[in-house]
């Protein structure tokens, strides 16, 4: 008897634009700094800039550039956005009315994708981080990066449609508060959530995570956190690791690398799938 043949993916049509800064008006030439992708049907609109770890290597390339207007990007797209109710076209062409002059949105490329949230690490990926010379494929020194095999891995463990993605954590801090934590999820009356955290790169991002878990706790009562690295900490060996794994036990933040985030995702599959899991 022939083997069954399993339903195609439904793939999503949907168009994306790379937000791109220019250093010098004068000259021809530009930086990608970020990816739109949006769905037209649903008016969902997803959006990642560069992060602030990054703006080190803009700045050694183009001294002047304006480290203000870059920081202020991503509350601005985020406050271009709120409430849009399925206008999206209509906020994207708001947009790029709105934007500097030094910030502008390339001309929309269509695609089709089966996971919107996937399609968006993989376009930053190719349209926003740096090529590394002298480094291999598997080179996860980026959030980005991590997120990506963070990705598989919850597929993998069964998991993945149980998850929020891209979580905004404005309801915890402070209006305007653009940061959004990479996973959620509900088990057993508690709020839980994961986020990627590179270990070689800025340790800002753990006081941010620090500072962001101390907010979220202090309106939920039942929460609990993750922070998944690209390699095992090494605190007796390594300053950087002592002073972020340090900082985030005291907040009761494990992290935990990738070689070992399977085993984490196989505990919770139980209770994640459970019937009152949410």
């Amino acid at each position: 008897m022939p083997e069954a043949k399993l339903p195609e993916p439904k793939r999503i049509p949907c168009a994306y634009q790379v937000v791109r800064y220019i250093p010098n008006l004068v000259r021809d030439e530009w930086v990608n700094i970020g990816v739109v992708l949006f769905d037209p049907a649903s008016g969902q609109v997803l959006r990642r800039m560069m992060e602030e770890a990054d703006f080190g290597r803009l700045h050694r390339r183009y001294p002047r550039a304006d480290g203000n207007l870059l920081q202020r990007l991503p509350e601005e797209f985020e406050a271009q956005f709120a409430g849009a109710n399925g206008q999206s076209l209509e906020q994207l062409a708001r947009l790029s009315q709105t934007l500097s002059n030094a910030v502008q949105l390339s001309p929309q490329t269509g695609l089709l994708s089966e996971d919107l949230d996937a399609e968006l690490d993989r376009l930053y990926h190719d349209q926003v981080e740096p090529l590394h010379r002298g480094r291999s494929s598997e080179d996860l020194s980026t959030r980005n990066a991590i997120r990506t095999r963070v990705n598989q891995v919850f597929r993998s463990a069964g998991i993945w449609t149980r998850l929020e993605r891209r979580v905004g954590v404005a309801e915890f801090t402070y209006a305007g508060d653009p940061m959004r934590l990479d996973y959620s999820y509900r088990r057993n009356g508690t709020r839980g959530f994961v986020q990627a955290l590179p270990l070689g790169r800025d340790p800002g991002q753990a006081k941010v995570l620090a500072f962001t878990a101390e907010a979220i706790r202090a309106k939920l009562a039942k929460t609990e956190f993750l922070a998944v690295s690209e390699v095992e900490p090494r605190p007796q060996e390594n300053a950087r690791d002592r002073f972020v794994t340090g900082l985030l036990e005291e907040r009761d933040i494990p992290v935990v690398p990738l070689a070992r985030l399977a085993e984490w995702a196989q505990r919770m599959r139980p209770s994640l799938l459970a019937p009152n899991g949410h």
